[in-house]
């Protein structure tokens, strides 16, 4: 739906439809890759922060208003993020038994990220009010269209008891959970 004219004017916007190639929250920026094709989209970090998250999981659908400057076509604002699609993932162990309705049902929580190490692939949280931190695995992440977490990032989550305490079974930035 890219019109032909963006590619040749600064001034016009359009709205796109894709899904992300790559992110790399600590070169700061990514690219995405439209649904009608064309060329690869820029996404810079500050744009990711604009929307309230830190990073974006590869694969994620994503629409953004994309605006062509000098260098090639850069999303200038993002509109909506939805995790990868595929089910292909394995299920995770401590939530066997867990049906999706529970997991829907629990209540959304704000937090606060304690760490998050991508590299073990876990970290914790902190939910206001409560003393005990949430477990979160990259898999969530992931799930949840997201692959990195950083230490202070403002976060709404629902959590679960598990036979090892607390564990995160969704994560979402903070202002995708006031919707």
């Amino acid at each position: 739906m890219l019109d032909k004219n963006v590619e040749q004017s600064q001034d016009v916007d359009a709205r796109v439809s894709g899904h992300v190639k790559w992110f790399d929250p600590t070169k700061g920026f990514g690219f995405l890759v439209s649904d009608d094709g064309g060329p690869d989209i820029l996404l810079h970090a500050n744009v990711l922060r604009n929307y309230g998250q830190g990073s974006v999981a590869d694969g994620a659908r994503i629409d953004v208003i994309v605006q062509s400057t000098g260098r090639g076509l850069q999303a200038i604002e993002i509109l909506k993020i939805a995790p990868p699609e595929g089910g292909d993932v394995a299920p995770l162990e401590d939530f066997s038994g867990v049906s999706p309705d529970e997991i829907a049902a629990a209540e959304l929580e704000p937090a606060r990220v304690k760490w998050f190490d991508k590299s073990k692939g876990f970290g914790f949280a902190n939910v206001y009010g409560r003393s005990e931190d949430v477990f979160i695995h990259i898999e969530v992440l992931r799930r949840s269209g997201l692959s990195d977490l950083f230490p202070g990032e403002a976060l709404a989550l629902r959590a679960i008891d598990s036979k090892r305490g607390r564990m995160a079974v969704e994560v979402l930035a903070w202002e995708s959970g006031l919707d």
